[in-house]
């Protein structure tokens, strides 16, 4: 039997609401955008950089923005001694490059985890909170939800190449 990426519920980001509301919204909505470009798709498919002369895969993307939900959320705003899933210092870029062997439902999974335990981390904090940042200036909550919200919307354009060369399949 082949296995075949799940179909996604995605969610709209509501129009009216607070703050925190609308920030988690849309970051959900991006990061569903992604698993909805993966959906349908074989572990094979998932695997095929599709693009020349990128490298870049649909599994290649998940594994990235697994490690910046790990790295955002929970080693830089939560201070907490996690190791990297997939960086290491020889192979900086080996959550996008590394995909010929790794298997899609775990890494689906992982991402999945990665989400949750995120979103752990930043339960009932405030927006204006602010942690020192590698390059030592401060940086608040609110600031880590944009940007995430900007690196998902950015790599959900190259999903959505991606995809197209994969099978022809469009849509936002």
């Amino acid at each position: 039997m082949t296995w075949t990426a799940p179909a996604v519920d995605r969610h709209r980001a509501p129009v009216v609401a607070d703050e925190r509301t609308m920030l988690e919204g849309w970051l959900d909505f991006h990061r569903q955008t992604l698993l909805t470009k993966c959906a349908g798709l074989t572990a094979e498919q998932l695997r095929t950089a599709s693009v020349e002369p990128s490298g870049l895969t649909l599994l290649g993307l998940v594994r990235h923005c697994a490690d910046n939900e790990r790295y955002w959320f929970r080693q830089q705003f939560a201070q907490l001694d996690v190791p990297w899933l997939y960086y290491t210092p020889e192979q900086p870029d080996r959550d996008l490059q590394d995909v010929a062997d790794a298997d899609p439902a775990t890494e689906l999974a992982v991402f999945a985890q990665e989400v949750e335990l995120g979103r752990q981390a930043v339960a009932g904090r405030s927006l204006d909170d602010t942690f020192v940042s590698t390059r030592g200036n401060d940086v608040s909550l609110r600031w880590v939800y944009l940007h995430m919200i900007e690196e998902y919307a950015r790599h959900n354009g190259h999903a959505d190449l991606i995809r197209e060369r994969l099978d022809g399949t469009t849509g936002e």
